[in-house]
């Protein structure tokens, strides 16, 4: 996402003046270019409401007979919380079981971030990822499990530190087959790293 320069100058005004109203003097020499530096941020981290799935996937789905679980797990991801706009950061893991298609691997992280660097809750951006893939491959079954932290829980509110939220969105046989969904719980927890 790229701001206009009419858009860039209004959130860096909006945010000296947030500053200022904060008891802060916007003037001083490690604050005068932060609300530059903020808008420059914010584009970053809001990039995925212009970015397109399809075009990131591209020619990268190849014809496959494969038919066993593809599992890409611990894949970073950050977010804001649409509630605070405070981060929440954890990992993501994603399987798929193809149905005559798999995908580049690399277009999954891509695909998260696609979501991820939106406002967001936890729950929202689980099932947007599993759907989006759904709708691209079309396999068998789809599972999307994210682990993460709150800031706006570990900051402020309850300060609970070590706290972390899990949610998953399963679809296919991952929500319909026990002992495919219990295939995949087995190899997220026999591989170490998260454990569920």
């Amino acid at each position: 996402m790229e701001l206009t320069q009419t858009a860039r100058s209004q959130i860096m005004k909006n945010i000296r003046s947030h500053l200022a109203l904060l008891g802060e003097d916007p003037d001083r020499e490690g604050l005068k270019d932060t609300p530059k530096r903020y808008a420059k941020a914010m584009e970053f981290l809001m990039s995925g409401y212009q970015k397109n799935s399809d075009q990131i996937v591209g020619k990268a789905l190849f014809n496959e007979p494969s038919s066993e679980i593809v599992l890409v797990r611990d894949i970073e991801l950050f977010s804001l919380c649409e509630h605070h706009l405070l981060p929440f950061f954890g990992k993501a893991h994603v399987a798929y079981i193809p149905n005559g298609k798999i995908i580049g691997l690399s277009k999954i992280p891509r695909i998260i971030d696609v979501f991820a660097r939106r406002l967001q809750v936890q729950e929202r951006l689980t099932t947007q990822i599993s759907e989006e893939l759904q709708r691209i491959l079309n396999p068998l079954g789809i599972a999307v499990i994210i682990q993460a932290s709150h800031l706006c829980m570990m900051m402020r509110g309850v300060e609970k530190q070590n706290s972390s939220t899990i949610t998953s969105s399963m679809l296919g046989v991952f929500r319909t087959d026990d002992t495919t969904r219990k295939e995949l719980l087995a190899l997220l927890n026999g591989l170490g790293g998260s454990r569920f």
